[in-house]
């Protein structure tokens, strides 16, 4: 197997502008918060974000929101962030919002090969697109289309050097679906561990699906 750890410059520094990026966590749990820092400090533009909400101001994502290196943000709510409302209302930033369910499967269905799935939550919304309309077993369905990523910006408590991680507590949110629904995945954790003590039933994320891993020396929070 390869050794798949690298210098958190190096890994970041693959990250084109105008790439789409999956970035896990649920509030604090799960954020990559180290990854998200360095791709503030070396600066890539026209980023496309995809995560669950938009942290609190002046955290995680909204860093690179308010820094002008986000066009658009692909997200369940942005409610806790003030900034990020006032931009999108001023048409500063593009924001596409799905129900949390439906941005999980639609991450997953990517991550398992699939085009995409059919649903009707939001269909007697008005904001729904009617060019993606199906009638299917004499119901009225939305297709909803699977969503990829160019990278996936994953936090795990603890990792092996080959790849294969293992998330803590309720931080086991977005991250395993987007570790498998992007092109490269970048894997921060504090815990770098030898193969021998990752037990194979606490391994959550095989290391099939990642790229890279970054061993950070401190977290100021802890999951």
């Amino acid at each position: 197997m390869i050794n798949k750890q690298i210098a958190i410059e190096k890994a970041i520094a693959a990250i084109p502008n105008g790439a789409t990026i999956m970035v896990g966590g649920f509030g604090d749990p799960g954020t990559p918060f180290s990854l998200i820092d360095e791709l503030l400090k070396q600066g890539q533009r026209n980023l496309v974000i995809i995560k669950n909400d938009a942290n609190e101001d002046a955290i995680g994502i909204s860093k690179l929101i308010k820094n002008n290196q986000v066009d658009k943000l692909i997200t369940s709510h942005i409610g806790l962030n003030k900034t990020v409302i006032d931009l999108m209302n001023r048409e500063k930033l593009k924001v596409e919002f799905y129900p949390q369910g439906i941005l999980a499967e639609k991450i997953r269905n990517a991550g398992a090969g699939c085009f995409g799935f059919l649903t009707d939550i939001g269909i007697d919304t008005e904001i729904i697109d009617k060019s993606r309309l199906i009638y299917f077993q004499g119901k009225e369905l939305i297709i909803e289309p699977a969503l990829y990523a160019d990278f996936a910006l994953i936090h795990a408590r603890r990792a092996d050097k080959y790849g294969n991680l293992t998330y803590g507590s309720s931080a086991m949110n977005f991250n395993p679906l987007m570790a498998m629904a992007a092109n490269q995945v970048i894997v921060e954790t504090y815990q770098l561990i030898s193969s021998a003590e990752q037990s194979p039933e606490s391994v959550h994320t095989p290391s099939a699906f990642v790229d890279s891993i970054v061993k950070i020396d401190s977290l100021t929070h802890e999951y």
